[in-house]
């Protein structure tokens, strides 16, 4: 089995101070054998802003220091998790034209423009009717950016859950989920199985036998760490995860080529 952590976080990333070193340590600590780093790129920001631009200077500054002094047998790799792409192509298009980028991680963090644009973790979860409100927007803009060539993988499909403690399913997206992931599957793109340092993995089973089912292969394995303590977390459970659901191998990336390895 070979362990990899494709979502991490680094004090490049807003919500984050970790170095990348420290960040790299952790990943060979925790039995990973190739880590790759996907810093925050939101094209807008918390408060529904729009944001044009990427500090690449101090990323690749960063990761160029890192990637000698890795730990022996951890390969590094450079991402990004770009969110809401979709809304500016050009920007989008600028700041993935980085020739050093191997990844790209393609996510919605926010309600789209025509809601607000809010970022989801400062919105009322507490309501079922909210929640289903904050859900159809999610599911929308991941539908026009499904389309796009502005990813590798979509993110965290689920991602709005982690923080909804109102009781709300995803069954009446199943469909909508569907046309998604075949979208991906038949654009040879993939999707990526966040672990959230371990805390969401039952929570996966039926995505990824939908996913399966729509002809996905492709699959990266992330923990969504912004501090060392999480790397690698859930990564052997969310292996276990996809052989039940049919999948042969996990997915890494070198300059936006997917690599397999088995399970």
């Amino acid at each position: 089995m070979y362990l990899t952590d494709y979502h991490t976080h680094s004090q490049i990333s807003f919500d984050s101070t970790a170095s990348l070193a420290d960040m790299a340590q952790a990943a060979a600590a925790a039995g990973m054998e190739e880590l790759c780093v996907t810093d925050h790129c939101d094209l807008l920001d918390e408060d529904g802003k729009p944001v044009r631009t990427f500090d690449w200077p101090a990323a690749l500054e960063q990761f160029r220091q890192t990637l000698p002094n890795c730990p022996g047998g951890l390969t590094l790799r450079l991402g990004l998790e770009l969110g809401m792409a979709h809304v500016d192509p050009e920007a989008a298009r600028e700041i993935l034209s980085q020739p050093e980028l191997d990844f790209v991680i393609g996510s919605i963090h926010n309600l789209s423009p025509q809601a607000g644009g809010g970022d989801f973790y400062y919105l009322d979860h507490t309501k079922a009717s909210r929640c289903y409100a904050t859900l159809d927007d999610y599911f929308g803009s991941m539908a026009l950016l499904s389309v796009t060539d502005f990813y590798d993988v979509l993110g965290h499909i689920i991602y709005p859950l982690r923080y909804m403690t109102a009781p709300v399913t995803l069954d009446r997206y199943w469909e909508m989920l569907d046309a998604i992931l075949r979208t991906v599957a038949e654009q040879g793109k993939g999707i990526e199985l966040n672990t959230y340092t371990g805390h969401t993995l039952r929570a996966w089973r039926p995505v990824l036998k939908r996913y399966r089912a729509c002809g996905g292969e492709i699959v990266t394995l992330g923990s969504d760490a912004h501090a060392p303590e999480g790397v690698g977390r859930g990564v052997r459970e969310a292996c276990a995860l996809l052989e039940e659901a049919g999948f042969r191998y996990t997915a890494t990336y070198r300059r936006h080529v997917p690599q397999f390895h088995k399970l």
